[in-house]
């Protein structure tokens, strides 16, 4: 992955999290980033150095809740949005994907012919 696509992930990480989360409720750090991996064919791949920071500052801002349950002999955290932030996090999601769909607008060529010309 080249240095834009990192900065791009990386801005992107909490907006990831929360969709996941708020699709599958209850997921571990590694599990994350294996879902990221499998769902966009190994194109992208969140390392755990960037991950659990972001987890953590979502944890520090009230939007996860966490869980440990020992499997397999070692201590794994879960992490779920708090039931209290399910509305927020929606809304957040919301905005995102509204951002994404101007985006799209933005750099989809055929739109191009659109714009008035000055």
């Amino acid at each position: 992955m080249n240095t834009t696509s990192h900065q791009l992930l990386k801005g992107s990480l909490s907006a990831i999290i929360l969709k996941l989360l708020a699709d599958t409720e209850w997921m571990y750090g590694y599990e994350i980033c294996q879902k990221v991996k499998q769902i966009t064919d190994g194109q992208l791949k969140i390392t755990e150095g960037a991950l659990y920071p972001a987890l953590y500052k979502l944890e520090a801002d009230g939007m996860l809740i966490t869980k440990t349950q020992i499997v397999e002999g070692r201590t794994r955290k879960y992490y779920a949005i708090a039931q209290d932030q399910q509305g927020n996090a929606v809304d957040r999601l919301a905005q995102i994907d509204q951002f994404l769909h101007q985006l799209q607008r933005i750099l989809t060529p055929s739109d191009l012919h659109q714009l008035p010309t000055p």
